[in-house]
């Protein structure tokens, strides 16, 4: 009697213990049972949990009673666990699965395989940093928004490509980071908004994805061992260098000491006055500022500026590498640090002594995120690599001066650490989900950041609140 997939699911004790026993998640052992097959992606797990061979999965989805009798063999006498499968020559698991056209490989070796979209890798794929998201909005917002550059970003909720592309919910020019992976194959656009589609607008910008992955695994494995190096590859011709490729993962040496700022700031300063959009309008622009805010721009998000033009600011913005004296020539009514990737030690290099000099004038400081980091470094705190870092749209952080939680936007890999603040600055916000430090205060001087987004494009808004804590010290900085 020929064995099939759903046999060896009730086998492994069903559904729920057979994603435990494999790690591949529950979602992956569903679409086994829906398309009756295992994935070849899927088959070192297999191998691993029930004492398959290679040989015995190729014929999925039917295997042979023998084969599988192995698979029923006492739990003693099945390989461990953690115990990982032989690396096959060519023709085994390295080969390519029938459909895949792209792969994730990670610096650890394994092979994530899938369907390319976007634009192809050139000879030369990029390396970066692969996390997760969990936001379910917004991800043409989260690939332009600076601070991932340096990451290849997988996206937890599985429908991306829906609404489309358009020029108006961009964070920046460029697309910052270096690859998207995603679970379905990307949809065509269903939204009043949409000029491009996602494929399109990926190849615009010669920026690779790879759909068909088990986000909700790959999720579980960055969560519980940390973001891992790897390598998004999608040739035109199909052809994959897999020991060069792994090569490459493996030896990049990851975001901590890179200072990515200075590959995404502004080459030059520019005013802007465009404020946040809309219904029905969409953005207008900001012609009687009450304020003038320079914003040191380390990657910062369009929506930022929005927010500070919204608040009534005429905005300067300047390089990340402008010092005190740059700043403070314009005059400002306070200074704003923004948001922006990479390691806020590395970047601190020259921005520190810049912040230091605009505190010691006494004018208003606000930053967000990297901005946050940095400010903290400029008072004498320390910053340090999180196991995991927060990213999504999600997370919950508590205002310890009202003791209101916020849903907040977040993206970021480093922290400050609250142990290290000096005399004079205390923890304003922190994070719900493990404490971590998200702001902080200044007793003696006009100066706060948050580590999360209050402009939050596409939302949540909770924080907003901020801006308005900003313009409210440089009205104060002005009755002085």
């Amino acid at each position: 009697m020929p064995v099939t997939v759903e046999f060896i699911i009730d086998r492994l004790g069903g559904a729920e213990a057979a994603a435990n026993l494999t790690g591949v998640g529950t979602e992956a052992v569903r679409k086994w049972r829906q398309a009756r097959a295992i994935p070849a992606r899927h088959w070192p797990a297999v191998i691993a949990a029930t004492g398959l061979s290679l040989a015995d999965l190729a014929g999925a989805p039917v295997l042979n009673a023998a084969a599988f009798s192995r698979a029923a063999a006492p739990s003693s006498q099945r390989p461990p666990m953690s115990e990982p499968a032989a690396t096959p020559p060519q023709t085994g698991a390295d080969a390519i699965p029938p459909g895949a056209t792209a792969a994730l490989v990670l610096a650890d070796g394994s092979v994530l395989w899938g369907r390319g979209f976007g634009a192809h890798t050139g000879a030369t794929p990029r390396v970066g940093e692969v996390c997760f998201n969990t936001a379910m909005t917004g991800y043409q917002e989260t690939l332009t928004d600076p601070s991932y550059a340096g990451q290849i970003i997988t996206f937890t909720f599985p429908h991306i490509g829906n609404v489309g592309t358009n020029p108006e919910d961009i964070e920046a020019v460029n697309i910052a980071a270096r690859g998207l992976v995603v679970k379905q194959d990307i949809t065509e656009p269903a939204n009043w908004r949409a000029h491009q589609s996602l494929h399109a607008w990926l190849v615009q910008h010669g920026v690779a994805g790879i759909a068909g992955v088990d986000t909700r695994a790959l999720t579980l494995r960055i969560r519980d061992g940390g973001a891992p190096s790897g390598v998004l590859a999608f040739p035109a011709d199909g052809v994959f260098d897999l020991a060069a490729l792994r090569a490459a993962a493996a030896a990049w040496p990851g975001l901590e000491g890179m200072d990515l700022a200075a590959e995404v700031t502004c080459r030059q300063s520019y005013e802007w006055t465009e404020t946040r959009w809309s219904w029905p309008a969409g953005s207008g622009r900001q012609e009687a500022p009450r304020h003038h805010v320079v914003a040191v721009d380390y990657g910062a998000k369009r929506n930022i500026l929005r927010c500070l033009a919204s608040a009534g600011c005429r905005v300067t913005v300047v390089p990340a590498d402008a010092s005190a004296e740059d700043i403070l020539r314009h005059k400002p009514d306070g200074v704003f640090l923004s948001n922006g990737p990479g390691d806020p030690a590395a970047t601190g290099r020259y921005a520190v002594p810049a912040i230091q000099g605009v505190l010691a004038s006494g004018t208003p400081v606000f930053g967000i995120c990297l901005g946050h980091q940095l400010l903290a470094l400029a008072l004498g705190a320390r910053t340090f690599k999180m196991a995991r870092g927060h990213r999504g749209a999600n997370q919950p952080v508590k205002d310890l001066a009202t003791g209101k939680v916020e849903i907040t936007s977040q993206n970021h890999g480093f922290a400050v650490d609250p142990e290290s603040l000096p005399a004079g600055v205390s923890v304003s916000h922190v994070s719900l989900f493990d404490g971590s430090n998200e702001g902080i205060l200044c007793a003696d001087r006009p100066a706060f950041s948050v580590q999360y987004h209050p402009e939050a494009s596409p939302g949540p808004s909770d924080s907003h609140y901020l801006f308005a804590r900003f313009t409210a010290l440089m009205e104060r900085g002005r009755g002085a």
